[in-house]
Order: structure tokens, then C-alpha cells, then sequence
């Protein structure tokens, strides 16, 4: 398998030190990802910031290399933000601690948050989505409101953030569909994140899912990893791409 298959295709202007670090993250996933039931701490922490840290550094390396000069580089910074705070939540959730759960929740929803943003400034004006995009909206939405309403009776404490959070997870969703990415690869990304969400939702607060730490860990690195090859690909691809 060529370099080029990692990346959804050719991009230009990724060097040498840019495959190294998307390396990296893949090796580093893939350790995590075996060794996670031992939870092997510090090392586990390590893994897990590993796997995405490289991925926001890659972002942060392309925008710095022409992005000011560059207008498809402009955006660049605001999908490394995202990705370093969804860094920062995997290591708050990782540290097993009950009290570091709301410090992970809110990592994740400032990243949230920036994605929106990302997603949003991509956007065509005047919007207009297609059907397929009006049934994919609609599927999101009704997943949703049955995972919100399934959940709610046991949240307690959580109620009122976890919903937020539910509220905010979903509109990121909503939002990468909307922008009508040439590829699939952004939006199926942004859908296995939320999968991901409700699998450490429902074992948090209703037990008993099976396998759950490589569903989730499996669905989270594959969905952020797509949002991010996805959205350089989308910026800095070749117009030959795979």
C-alpha cells in the first residue's frame, strides 16, 4: 500500500517530517489500541496523546509553512485547535478518575465547538442540501433524540452537561454534512465520533457494552483521523486523487 492510500490521495506540499508524524499517530494508535486492557499508566496516557498530538501538529505545520499567504491554508490552524483539545480530553479521560470525566466532556465539547466552526466556513452560500444530505440530516437527528432520551433517566448530576454535550456533538455532525465535502471521508469521520460518544455514554451511565474500549477507541481515532486526512486532502489535494 502506497503512502498516498493513508491520505486519501496525493497531497501536495506534505513532506517528509509530515509522513513521519501521521507514522506516528497510526503506530502509536495501533499500540494503544492493543494494549489499552492493561491500561499500562503513564504509558497508556502517552499512547493515546500519541496518537492524536501528530495529527494537530500536521495541521499546525501546514498552515505555518504558506497559510498566510495561502488561502487554503487559512483554515488549517482551526483544525489543529481541534484536534489539540481533542487531544487534551483523551488524556483527562484516560486518567480513570471520576472527577477528570467533566474536564474530558469539556475538552471534547470546546472541540466540538471548533469544528462547527470548521465545517460551517465551508458552506456553500446560499445553502442548499441535496436530498441525500436532507436524509442523512434526518437519521443524525432522530439518532440523537433516542440516545438523549435513552440516557437521560440515568444521568443524575451529569444531566444538564451531558445534554449540552449531546446538543453540541450532534450540530458538529449536522454541520460536516451541510458543507458538502467532495469525499465522504469528513462527515463519516464526524458520524463515528458521535458513535464513539455514545458507546462511553452508555457504558458511563448504563454498563454492560461489550468490548467497549476497542469499539470506542477503534470508532474515535478512525472518525477524527478521517476528519483530519479528510479535510487536507480537501484543502491540499491533487486534483488526481484516489
Amino acid at each position: 500500500m502506497s503512502f498516498d492510500a493513508l491520505t486519501f490521495g496525493r497531497l501536495r506540499c506534505f513532506t517528509s517530517r509530515e509522513r513521519s508524524l501521521l507514522i506516528l499517530s497510526i503506530i502509536s494508535s495501533l499500540i494503544y489500541f492493543l494494549t489499552q486492557r492493561w491500561h499500562l499508566f503513564p504509558a497508556s496516557v502517552i499512547l493515546k496523546a500519541l496518537g492524536m498530538a501528530p495529527l494537530a501538529l500536521i495541521a499546525f505545520r501546514l498552515w505555518s509553512a504558506e497559510g498566510k499567504t495561502d488561502p487554503a491554508r487559512r483554515d488549517l490552524i482551526i483544525l489543529g485547535l481541534a484536534l489539540s483539545f481533542s487531544c487534551l480530553g483523551d488524556i483527562f479521560l484516560d486518567l480513570g478518575s471520576s472527577r477528570f470525566f467533566i474536564h474530558g466532556l469539556s475538552s471534547f465539547l470546546v472541540a466540538h465547538l471548533i469544528y462547527i466552526v470548521l465545517f460551517y466556513r465551508s458552506w456553500k452560500r446560499p445553502l442548499r442540501p441535496s436530498f441525500s444530505q436532507l436524509i442523512l440530516l434526518i437519521l443524525i437527528l432522530i439518532y440523537s433524540l433516542l440516545m438523549a432520551n435513552w440516557l437521560s433517566p440515568s444521568l443524575g448530576a451529569f444531566a444538564n452537561p451531558v445534554m449540552i454535550y449531546v446538543c453540541v456533538i450532534t450540530a458538529m455532525v449536522l454541520s460536516s454534512i451541510l458543507a458538502g465535502f467532495s469525499k465522504p471521508w469528513i462527515w463519516i469521520g464526524a458520524v463515528l465520533f458521535l458513535i464513539s460518544d455514545s458507546i462511553i455514554a452508555a457504558g458511563k451511565f448504563k454498563g454492560g457494552v461489550p468490548f467497549r474500549d476497542i469499539l470506542v477507541w477503534s470508532t474515535y481515532y478512525i472518525g477524527q483521523y478521517g476528519i483530519a486526512i479528510g479535510y487536507l486532502h480537501e484543502k491540499l489535494g491533487e486534483k488526481k486523487s484516489l
